[in-house]
């Protein structure tokens, strides 16, 4: 099948709008045809170079939703007319973290980064006659996908697509980090830091686990303004201005929990994160890096003599197959804030406007929306 995608061909680039070559579905595959997908920060670290792939061309995108309108052989759980949420973590169901309740952590995540098909190791997107890999062996910077059925959750289809996209990346890690890795409780005082896509709903978890202050620094005004309508109590532009307010705040117990939700980590997050946490605080690693980046400033006698402690999360520590459908359920009863998270919609060949809109904070989160152009 012959569509469009956003391509990149080398780092330092921008996004380059072509047509490509997407294959039929083989053995436990299938193809959707999207109805929208969310421009999600990773995408930005293939743009960067801070994730390794080993080639390019790379197509982005992995925060996606739509129909299924072709079905291959062996697969058991959808059929064609389904609606689906690509979930950027395959999960099969059936290897040892997968058992352990561990479903982010799936053993087919092992190629995530190399394009190589779950089915047979082949590629299903060319460009030019040339292989390319999906992101996260998704691509959905593309209006049609041939993905694994591992890679796909069932959904209602009374539920609107294109939000829907969203909680196949930054929903649900944000709310997971708080909700399942931070292991937020009623009455606590949780520090948020990075109010983007990820962040935004690390608020909302909170939040709805009965926070009592929901702490958010983030260096954009809008952003801290915007924090404030998806229930944090409290704004700060810095971790310094946040630290003073924060002792004043807690009666210098400062804070249970803290996610690092920003856009690049670097080292020196971590340490900073580590200041605004109590004595047995946790400090949830959300963000993500350039893979190259080993360096991490702490203070050890803080880690030890406090017992503070520091944990990572991908996708939020959560179950795909479970949350994915769980938050769209909160959505629909209006406990879950989608529609406020989509600042702008844009079309595919606006991409890189999109993008740019995201570096310059001006969006929370951006969301291309496919139209018969596209196709």
């Amino acid at each position: 099948m012959k569509t469009k995608g956003a391509i990149l061909w080398k780092p330092g680039t921008e996004w380059s709008v072509e047509e490509i070559e997407i294959g039929d579905p083989k053995q436990g595959e299938v193809t959707v045809e999207l109805a929208a997908s969310g421009l999600c920060h990773s995408d930005e670290h293939l743009l960067t170079g801070a994730t390794p792939v080993p080639f390019y061309p790379v197509l982005g995108g992995h925060e996606g939703a739509g129909i299924v309108v072709k079905v291959g052989p062996g697969v058991t759980g959808l059929q064609e007319g389904d609606h689906i949420v690509t979930a950027f973590i395959p999960a099969c169901g059936r290897c040892v973290p997968c058992s352990n309740g561990h479903q982010n952590l799936c053993d087919l995540g092992a190629n995530l980064l190399t394009g190589q098909s779950i089915s047979d190791g082949s590629y299903r997107v060319s460009v030019r006659g040339q292989d390319v890999i999906p992101m996260c062996l998704l691509g959905t910077f593309s209006p049609y996908i041939t993905v694994h059925e591992a890679s796909v959750v069932k959904i209602d289809p009374s539920l609107p697509l294109d939000v829907a996209a969203l909680v196949g990346c930054g929903v649900t890690t944000g709310w997971g980090s708080a909700v399942r890795a931070a292991g937020v409780r009623a009455g606590e005082t949780v520090v948020i830091m990075g109010a983007g896509g990820v962040g935004m709903n690390a608020v909302q978890g909170a939040a709805a686990s009965g926070a009592r202050h929901v702490v958010v620094i983030d260096p954009v005004e809008a952003k801290r303004t915007w924090s404030l309508d998806f229930g944090a109590t409290h704004v700060f532009a810095s971790v310094a201005d946040a630290l003073e307010g924060l002792t004043d705040l807690t009666y210098g117990r400062l804070a249970e929990k803290v996610v690092i939700a920003v856009g690049e980590i670097h080292g020196e997050h971590v340490g900073q994160a580590l200041s605004l946490a109590g004595k047995s605080g946790r400090v949830v690693v959300t963000g993500m890096g350039n893979a190259m980046d080993s360096d991490v400033k702490l203070g050890l006698f803080e880690l030890t003599a406090l017992e503070k402690e520091v944990r990572g999360s991908l996708f939020g520590s959560a179950n795909p197959r479970a949350e994915i459908p769980a938050l769209l359920e909160l959505y629909r009863e209006g406990k879950l804030n989608l529609d406020g998270l989509v600042t702008t919609r844009y079309r595919l060949d606006q991409v890189n406007q999109g993008y740019q809109d995201m570096r310059d904070g001006v969006n929370i989160r951006g969301l291309i929306t496919y139209t018969d152009a596209d196709r």
